[in-house]
């Protein structure tokens, strides 16, 4: 019931960039205005991910309710753009929006770190492929019938309410709930002296510097390859099936990461997400390769997030994994900002291929980074959790 409502609660996430084009037209957009209605959500997030943790909202708050609430929120910040129906109340609203998601995302994750302690790397992978799903479902919502902008937006704050008020009903707290403590900068530097968690938290960033803006582009990519070859293939429909891809490599890598290691499974997957980024915009590729690799791009690209927040979780001094974990995400959205920019404008200055090829280092790095991890990685025997 938490991965379902979650990925309905998520739609709102990449709600504008599935009708970008079309907004573009309307609000007479640059390429830099366009992707400033991308990055001003990842901010709001950033943003919204800090006061929380500074207000202690996830430990005031029952975690169900809290995102119930932040989800009815970020549906009437994503629906309100369609009132406003311009740009400079749009970018705002993207960033409310972001700001109320981070009482959604965060808190779901750590509610399902509260039901396992066997089989968390699974559990989180699982939480992690409702969330690829729900990111990839408003090209969807755009595919089907050609739906005009608005209706994208409506949509996908409906579907964000449906999930909300699933988790607020259905889901609660599991039985092995993290302590309650106070969010504070000094404890998140004690968390990073730790080598473990400083390395985990090194290969996220690199993780991160290639997700968001490949999540981001990937459909602007595939809508300039598919009128460039005629092929009459409907970008929206493609992008989805890209995105949601990820939702396998997530489940697969988190049941992977639970049996031979959590470590080798980020390793490989950032390995093959990288090597992709390095390649699927060099000229000259056929159409239907360009089509494999981006599913298999999208299948690699988000099949390591889970985890590290696994990995921060199992190492970290229980005291500090709240800390340790909020810093690691709020820091990580940050560096999402330069990509995001950085993709579009090397595709109107240079090419895809250096536009994707500059997200490689992100993910190469991180899995040489991870190498260095030491040997406690837990391995899932099969056994059931413990007290």
């Amino acid at each position: 019931m938490l991965a379902v409502g979650l990925m309905l609660a998520m739609t709102t996430w990449f709600s504008t960039s599935a009708v970008l084009p079309t907004l573009t037209d309307r609000w007479a957009l640059s390429t830099g205005s366009a992707s400033v209605l991308i990055i001003v959500l990842q901010l709001g997030f950033v943003v919204g991910a800090l006061l929380s943790a500074a207000l202690g909202l996830a430990d005031r708050i029952a975690p169900p309710t809290l995102v119930l609430g932040a989800a009815l929120l970020a549906a009437a910040a994503n629906a309100a753009i369609v009132l406003a129906d311009a740009y400079a109340p749009a970018v705002a609203l993207r960033f409310l929006t972001g700001v109320f998601l981070a009482g959604v995302y965060p808190p779901a994750m750590k509610l399902v770190a509260s039901w396992f302690r066997a089989g968390r790397g699974f559990a989180m992978g699982v939480l992690i492929a409702a969330l690829t799903v729900g990111s990839a479902a408003p090209h969807l919502v755009n595919a089907v019938g050609g739906a005009d902008w608005d209706s994208v937006l409506v949509a996908t704050s409906l579907l964000t309410v449906l999930g909300g008020g699933i988790v607020g009903v259905f889901v609660a707290v599991g039985p092995f709930p993290f302590p309650a403590t106070d969010f504070r900068w000094r404890e998140a530097w004690v968390a990073l002296r730790d080598r473990d968690v400083r390395i985990s938290t090194v290969a996220y960033f690199g993780h991160m510097w290639e997700l968001y803006a490949m999540w981001a582009w990937i459909p602007l990519f595939l809508t300039d390859r598919f009128d460039a070859d005629g092929s009459g293939l409907d970008p929206s429909a493609v992008a989805f099936v890209v995105i949601a891809a990820g939702a396998v490599g997530s489940v697969i890598a988190g049941r992977w990461g639970d049996r031979v290691g959590k470590a080798r499974a980020a390793m490989a997957a950032m390995l093959m997400s990288g090597t992709i980024a390095l390649i699927i915009g060099a000229p000259g590729i056929p159409l239907p390769i360009i089509v494999v690799l981006a599913v298999l791009w999208g299948v690699s690209v988000v099949a390591d997030s889970a985890q590290f927040s696994a990995i921060v979780s199992e190492r970290c001094d229980q005291r500090f994994v709240g800390t340790a974990l909020t810093v690691q995400l709020a820091l990580g959205f940050l560096l999402t900002v330069a990509t995001i920019w950085i993709v579009p404008w090397l595709r109107d200055h240079v090419s895809w291929w250096a536009a994707f090829a500059v997200l490689a280092p992100g993910p190469l790095l991180g899995a040489w980074a991870l190498r260095r991890l030491g040997p406690a990685d837990s391995v899932d025997d099969g056994s059931p959790p413990t007290a």
